[in-house]
């Protein structure tokens, strides 16, 4: 058993934890953030995307301990009291979602893709850097338009700042 400390969506948590514990694991079944989905533990369809230290990461393909001391956000974590934020906010208005499985992770991905950019992403760019996240409803078109419309509102928040 290994004991590793991190901060999960701003609270200070600690946990005894097998060595081979994945960081999903350790969020769902330990913390009880069921948010953060298991839709393959091979790394492919991106639903268990977190963010380790502002960066998105596969929870799924991440050992526990590569997360000790870390700064780790799930999709819990994001809105402010009963205010979404705005990426979740864009992906209601614009319909991108539908059966909502992949959405968290399709969430916390744009989330990184806006903030690695700037803000300027075109629908180019976001069609690549989503092709990591599998919705198998198909709702892509929705899905990038909710992130553009997103990238505006974020612009805007962050220039307020």
């Amino acid at each position: 058993m290994t004991t590793v400390k991190m901060t999960v969506n701003g609270k200070a948590v600690s946990a005894d934890v097998e060595d081979r514990t994945l960081l999903v694991h350790l969020l769902r079944d330990h913390l009880g953030l069921t948010g953060t989905h298991v839709g393959c533990d091979t790394s492919q369809c991106g639903a268990c995307i977190v963010h380790i230290d502002g960066r998105a990461v596969k929870s799924c393909t991440t050992m526990v301990g590569q997360a000790n001391g870390a700064k780790i956000t799930t999709i819990e974590g994001i809105a402010t009291g009963d205010q979404l934020h705005p990426m979740q906010e864009a992906f209601r208005a614009n319909h991108g979602l539908q059966c909502g499985y992949c959405t968290p992770g399709m969430i916390m991905s744009a989330i990184d893709i806006v903030n690695r950019h700037g803000g300027k992403v075109d629908e180019e760019t976001v069609r690549h850097e989503l092709e990591g996240n599998i919705c198998r409803c198909t709702g892509y078109h929705n899905i990038v338009k909710s992130v553009l419309d997103a990238a505006d509102k974020m612009k805007v928040s962050q220039a307020a700042e």
